[in-house]
């Protein structure tokens, strides 16, 4: 069953898992469409997107405006 996440309201949106694994590496992929890798594990993984998150809470607001141009560029 999925729940909404604590602030959030209404419809619960579709989620997907955050952590993939390609050629025996793991990456994670940011809200924004960015993918961070390689990592050797998905304990390693688990511990880079929780250093992410920390980075890009304390980061300065240009932050999220240059990350967003390079998931343009992925795309």
């Amino acid at each position: 069953m999925k729940f909404n996440r604590t602030g959030e309201q209404g419809r619960v949106p579709e989620r997907s898992d955050r952590f993939y694994c390609r050629e025996e590496y793991w990456y994670y992929t940011t809200r924004e469409g960015v993918d961070i890798g390689p990592f050797d594990s998905l304990d390693d993984a688990a511990n880079g997107v929780n250093e992410f998150i920390e980075y890009v809470c304390e980061a300065e607001p240009s932050f999220s405006a240059t990350l967003q141009q390079y998931s343009s560029h992925a795309a």
